[in-house]
């Protein structure tokens, strides 16, 4: 079976062909330095590599060294029989430029490349042409105009691939720069007319006035749609569950089958799946914006008032992605080129509302903040609450970083802000659609794992050594209590304390936990209406504001501690970020208790 490996510049197209030829949905996206992993995926007869985006084999972030040190090893080690190499129609000289260092590499151990070039839809919508016959002539190469988007010169390719074995390859020269510069004036499209065209949306959206307000419209629409816009689907889950949980623990004969059935599996983790559609909305917007070119502009944006608490424009996009999961946003700032920054931006990205907050937000703003909604039902004073929330997480990452820029650290190296605006494009639907359910789907089975474990534990504390309904003589109560002195003055009992534990391991084990506490003692309350359990366990106001101020700010998540710890390179920072923002969550909640109360 022949390797193909695919490369190219960041936004060339390349991971959008690789999901063509091979029918795989793997991560598109439209701002530099996302994709870090090389993907495999395999057709018929062919095992296809997607390479990490690069501008040259000079590297200037840890991930493009990381990329090109893994396509070396790739070329030297004989892995695979030909290249791919993307090049970007519409900038047909930066493309060129590591299409003629790719082509020299491999010149070098008698691999073939084939050229391919992408979005000759572009160039045909705006009545430009390249001379490909030309350009093959020069490169002494396989030439392929073509289409990611549309799939046109799909076929071409492949058969190419089949041929490559076949092809001459020769020495070629190495004035790389010069040469692209060349090629792309003579052969290549009128550049100026795309610019053109791409700077009169860019004075919309890079105003100074009417491209900041742009941009908070629509990361207010972001947290609008995760919250209202999703509450109909939510709606739907929970009934689905609620009927499924009635039907089946009334077929269960009386007895701790039944009552594990109705308390942990639909109680506790029934609980947790009614969140999912959040989690679906939150993957597809961001993945609209990073698609569609404006969250590179949103980086700039950004990149002024961000350099005043110390960071990047480019720390925007970590930022953004810690939205979803730190994880992933921990890896994203490997494209920030100042180590410093980098730095600032990882220790803050924990602060962000990741999708493992949604759940409990979601769970304490349906117990305590009004449904109501206004123009139209566009907006809700839930959403708002939403926004207000994740607002918090920002403003308080901004200062850690004031403060932690101002005051230590300035021993490590700074770099200067450097910054490729990609062209504006509609998104294709079909990878960003199916992406968005395939990060729904790993919310369940990642998350779910663990919040499915914490249950059965929790169900089993809780249970004996009394039965359903005897949840004040449990274990759990016992555990519950030793630590309700530090929680009281929260106003909060012993078994919040229980949940906010448990969800050290992940934060929306709190919903799962409060589920299955909740099921234990009202065996015949509703199975996943939990707000409304909270709601008539009279908990106050101020206790649930406290609450969501606590998970706002504390880092509760062990997988994060870990990354942080592997891309930092000791413990001992991360130890301080988690007893620091702890300590802070707690007096924070503390201080909003008594303003409430």
């Amino acid at each position: 079976m022949n390797s193909v490996a695919i490369v190219g510049k960041p936004n060339a197209g390349k991971s959008l062909l690789f999901n063509k030829l091979t029918g795989l949905n793997q991560k598109v996206t439209n701002f530099p330095g996302i994709t870090v992993d090389v993907k495999l995926g395999k057709t018929e007869n062919l095992s296809i590599y997607d390479f990490p985006g690069i501008y040259t084999f000079n590297a200037l972030t840890k991930d493009e060294n990381v990329a090109i040190h893994k396509f070396i090893d790739a070329i030297k080690e004989n892995k695979i029989s030909s290249i791919i190499c993307v090049l970007d129609a519409t900038k047909l000289s930066a493309s060129l430029r590591l299409g003629l260092e790719v082509q020299h590499k491999a010149s070098q151990h008698n691999i073939p490349v084939i050229f391919a070039i992408n979005m000759m839809d572009e160039i045909k919508k705006n009545n430009l042409t390249v001379d490909i016959e030309s350009l093959k002539a020069e490169l002494q190469a396989s030439v392929i105009p073509l289409s990611a988007k549309t799939g046109l010169g799909i076929d071409k390719l492949l058969l190419e691939i089949d041929l490559a074995d076949k092809m001459e390859i020769k020495e070629t020269p190495t004035n790389f720069f010069e040469r692209s510069k060349e090629l792309a004036q003579k052969f290549g499209p009128q550049s100026d007319v795309l610019f053109l065209k791409q700077s009169k949306i860019d004075k919309i959206f890079l105003s100074p006035i009417v491209g900041g307000l742009s941009f908070f419209i629509i990361m207010l629409m972001l947290f609008q749609a995760i919250f209202t816009w999703a509450a109909p689907f939510m709606d739907a889950i929970e009934w689905i569950i609620s009927f499924i949980g009635d039907t089946t623990t009334q077929a269960l004969p009386d007895g701790i089958l039944k009552d594990f059935t109705r308390d942990a599996i639909f109680g506790g983790f029934g609980s947790f799946l009614v969140f999912v559609p959040q989690i679906f909305f939150l993957t597809f917007i961001v993945g609209f914006l990073e698609d569609s070119g404006y969250l590179a502009r949103a980086a700039m944006i950004c990149h002024r008032p961000l350099k005043f608490f110390g960071l990047s424009g480019k720390s925007f996009i970590p930022m953004l992605t810690g939205h979803a999961c730190a994880i992933p946003a921990i890896f994203a700032t490997r494209t920030i080129e100042s180590p410093r920054r980098r730095f600032l931006t990882l220790i803050t990205v924990p602060l962000m509302g990741c999708s493992a907050r949604l759940p409990v937000y979601s769970l304490l703003i349906a117990a305590f903040i009004p449904a109501t909604t206004f123009f139209g039902g566009l907006f809700g004073l839930q959403g708002l609450t939403f926004f207000g929330l994740y607002f918090l997480g920002i403003i308080t990452a901004l200062i850690v970083s004031f403060i932690a820029s101002r005051f230590s650290y300035n021993r490590i190296q700074d770099s200067p802000f450097i910054l490729e605006l990609p062209p504006y494009r509609i998104p294709h639907w079909k990878p960003l659609f199916s992406r968005s359910l395939q990060s729904a789907w790993q919310f369940i089975t990642k998350a779910g794992a663990i919040i499915f474990t914490v249950t059965i534990v929790v169900w089993v504390l809780g249970y004996f050594p009394n039965g359903s309904e005897h949840l004040e003589s449990s274990w759990l109560a016992l555990l519950g209590h030793k630590i309700e002195p530090l929680l009281s003055p929260l106003g909060l009992d012993w078994k919040y304390g229980v949940a906010i534990l448990a969800s050290f391991l992940a934060r929306e084990v709190f919903v799962g936990t409060l589920g299955t506490m909740f099921g234990i003692e009202g065996a015949d309350e509703n199975i996943v209406g939990l707000a409304d359990n909270i709601q008539a366990s009279g908990l106050s106001l101020a206790s649930g504001a406290a609450l969501l101020v606590f998970y706002a700010i504390a880092l509760q998540c062990v997988s994060t501690l870990a990354v942080m710890k592997k891309e930092l390179g000791e413990y001992k920072t991360p130890t301080i970020i988690f007893v620091i923002y702890s300590l802070t969550a707690y007096i924070l909640s503390l201080i909003t208790y008594t303003v409430f109360s």
